[in-house]
């Protein structure tokens, strides 16, 4: 059963040392034995941030195997509704709450499965919490 949705801030938080806050460094101890959801943009939006780090050589690909071996020891689950859920609930709540489509589809999962989400991101936070939305600012 899923517990928490996570954004790829989260998740990212991981990789780079200067961004661990101890909300990021809890959740980490605590998904090793609790399952996460993610979109389907999340895998996406991961990958496209660790190529970037390594391009402004902020972390090199050692470090984002590292990142990417972590990843695959926790039960995250990836769901496969947002592509249907784009055009409309997605995009509708991105609409109401002023938030990017991707940033949406993490509050939208959330909403839907009932679980906390998991963020640094403060605008989707605070979005989140507009809606009923339980969060855990991890940053």
């Amino acid at each position: 059963m899923t517990e928490i949705v996570i954004d790829a801030s989260v998740a990212l938080a991981w990789c780079f040392r200067d961004e661990l806050t101890e909300a990021i460094t809890g959740l980490l101890d605590w998904l090793q034995s609790n399952t996460a959801a993610v979109p389907t943009l999340w895998p996406l939006e991961v990958a496209n941030v660790l190529a970037l780090a390594e391009r402004r050589r902020r972390i090199t690909a050692a470090e984002s195997a590292q990142l990417i071996a972590l990843l695959g020891t926790l039960d995250i689950v990836v769901d496969p509704e947002a592509p249907a859920r784009a055009l409309t609930g997605i995009l509708d709540l991105a609409r109401e709450e002023r938030l990017t489509v991707y940033d949406s589809a993490y509050l939208e999962l959330a909403m839907r499965l009932g679980v906390p989400l998991a963020s640094k991101d403060r605008e989707l936070c605070d979005a989140a919490e507009r809606v009923g939305v339980t969060v855990l600012r991890a940053g």
